[in-house]
């Protein structure tokens, strides 16, 4: 497992870096925000522990920037900031995978950086294209031909989903499991119906196409 940690506070960081490296991680450090973009750019890391309050580039910014890579690193925000608000923001707005108030325990610090490293690859939170059809991940907006979306957290997600497959079914039971939840029943007519709905509201009803015993994918 190959882990980046961006810290400003040498000890602090050299303290991370010794304890990890006791864990059988690979370990490198980067002590200001453009050094850990470059860094990231440079090197494909599992996990990057990136702190918010970086010099030179911000921990804020290297998180947006390094969200609209093809294959980003799992990103563990590790800052002083710990209020509840904080952890919204790093998580929903800058694109965090996960998010650790200091002081912190190491122990809990290294659980997480396990359990972020056995995820599958994220996707980018830029923006998503097709025809048209722009919808921006990480602003939860949709426009078409530039034109404003309104569409409900229901129906933005499996938009999500049938555009990032690029033109492949997604399964329904995939919709399901993603969108709604476990207790949904899988013969529930949710899928359809948002499906129906999104395809009204999308104005062309043969953009989304229902392919028997597949799923639903983005015709054009």
């Amino acid at each position: 497992m190959r882990i980046l940690v961006a810290e400003d506070h040498r000890v602090l960081a050299r303290n991370i870096a010794t304890g990890l490296r006791r864990q059988s991680m690979a370990v490198d450090i980067a002590a200001s925000g453009d050094e850990a973009e470059r860094m990231c750019l440079l090197t494909e890391y599992d996990v990057l522990i990136l702190d918010r309050d970086l010099p030179v580039l911000t921990g804020d910014e290297v998180c947006r920037r390094l969200n609209e890579l093809v294959d980003p690193p799992r990103i563990l925000m590790l800052t002083a900031a710990g209020e509840i608000g904080d952890r919204v923001y790093g998580l929903e707005q800058l694109g965090a995978d996960d998010y650790l108030a200091k002081p912190f325990d190491f122990a809990e610090l290294v659980a997480r950086v396990r359990a972020l490293s056995r995820r599958a690859p994220k996707p980018a939170a830029g923006a998503l294209r097709h025809g048209g059809i722009v919808l921006d991940r990480a602003r939860h907006e949709v426009r078409i031909d530039g034109t404003p979306l309104e569409l409900t957290p229901k129906e933005f997600a499996v938009l999500r989903m049938l555009m990032e497959a690029g033109g492949e079914a997604v399964p329904h039971r995939e919709l399901v499991r993603a969108v709604w939840d476990e207790h949904l029943n899988p013969r529930t007519s949710a899928v359809r119906a948002t499906v129906s709905r999104l395809r009204g509201k999308l104005g062309t009803p043969d953009l989304i196409a229902a392919d028997t015993g597949e799923g639903y994918r983005l015709c054009g």
